[in-house]
């Protein structure tokens, strides 16, 4: 099936590549969509091990404001504070923990980007003002948030709700002017409920962030593939993307100092720089490309966004490896599980007018 899924994806990049996406027709596309679909269908059938993961119809989000400044980790066990201050002076951050705990990270915030599109869900209808507590089940916000094995996510859940609680923020953000200053953590409370008919979890925002995520044109969508990046720095540079390159055709460049300093990392300029370039190299955050960029005796990164024609062709490099992994972990009696790459397909053919 994934043979076919590649072969198919093959066939419509050569399409694209002979002529403008604008020219496709309607048809070709639904035909196209149809057989995606039938194949899907197939392999769920055959591949009960196979988890197809669905477009999400309500997408998380992120805060924009935070996507521009480091106000979280991006490793899992930091425990030196995040100290920040923009050229101009008007942007302070520290981010500090509480003892016996690390900051909150870049993985802590996905339970956020899941609360954000629900307030986002309820300010949309335009029926009601978003709650500051939310109560949710528990397997939605895991499903959401891409775990998948509740039993063995359980505890790190908890984990990332105790240092979104216990890692407390000193800003100037929102208080240019200095007249007033304020302390607190990312959540104000969280309980955790089981009884046999129900799991569930209720999170009390704090009111800077409530606020925050309540104002208008706050949010940005966050591609679904997010969840599935495992690189704190990855991450980073995903959400440096969504923030300034955008749907910008021209794209977004920084310069290496700047993405080092935006970025809050422990690491030392030399490593992060190492690092940096290993995931430029690798390129593969989802729907942006990356390219080292050297002028002037220094080095920048362009972040611009991947055409349609782009987004196919690394879909269908994602679906080739992939065969070839799982035929060679098939061999050891083992199977990988496929989802993302359809997911991706679909909404990158949904999009081809």
């Amino acid at each position: 099936m994934r043979k076919f899924l590649a072969s198919i994806l093959e066939t419509l990049s050569k399409k694209l590549r002979g002529r403008e996406v604008a020219t496709l027709k309607e048809t070709s596309v639904e035909e196209t969509k149809s057989e995606i679909k039938k194949a899907s269908k197939k392999s769920k059938s055959k591949q009960k091990n196979t988890e197809i993961i669905p477009y999400k119809k309500n997408p998380a989000r992120d805060l924009i404001e935070m996507m521009e400044i480091p106000f979280l980790s991006l490793s899992k066990n930091r425990r030196n504070p995040i100290i920040y201050e923009s050229s101009d002076g008007t942007r302070k951050v520290k981010v500090t923990r509480h003892t016996g705990h690390f900051l909150a990270s870049i993985y802590d915030w996905d339970i956020i980007l899941f609360i954000a599109s629900k307030m986002q869900k309820i300010i949309n209808s335009g029926k009601d003002i978003p709650p500051r507590t939310m109560i949710v089940p528990r397997h939605e916000i895991l499903t959401a948030i891409h775990k998948h094995n509740v039993n063995t996510q359980q505890k790190e859940l908890e984990k990332s709700l105790h240092r979104l609680k216990r890692t407390a923020i000193d800003t100037t953000i929102r208080n240019e002017d200095y007249r007033y200053k304020s302390d607190f953590g990312f959540l104000d409370s969280w309980e955790y409920t089981e009884r046999k008919d129900i799991k569930e979890i209720k999170i009390t925002l704090s009111q800077w962030l409530y606020d925050g995520i309540c104002a208008q044109g706050a949010l940005l969508k966050v591609d679904p593939a997010y969840f599935d990046i495992t690189s704190g720095l990855k991450r980073f540079l995903y959400r440096t993307a969504r923030k300034h390159a955008g749907n910008n055709k021209d794209g977004w460049e920084f310069s290496i100092e700047t993405l080092h300093e935006k970025s809050g990392s422990e690491r030392e300029f030399k490593k992060f720089k190492s690092d940096l370039k290993a995931a430029v190299i690798a390129n593969d955050i989802p729907g942006y490309a990356m390219e080292w960029i050297q002028k002037t005796k220094k080095e920048f990164v362009l972040f611009k966004r991947l055409s349609t024609l782009e987004k196919l062709e690394r879909i269908a490099e994602e679906i080739s490896q992939n065969i070839k992994e799982e035929g060679h972990e098939n061999q050891g009696g083992t199977s990988r599980t496929f989802g993302g790459d359809i997911t991706g397909l679909n909404n990158t053919v949904h999009k081809i007018p």
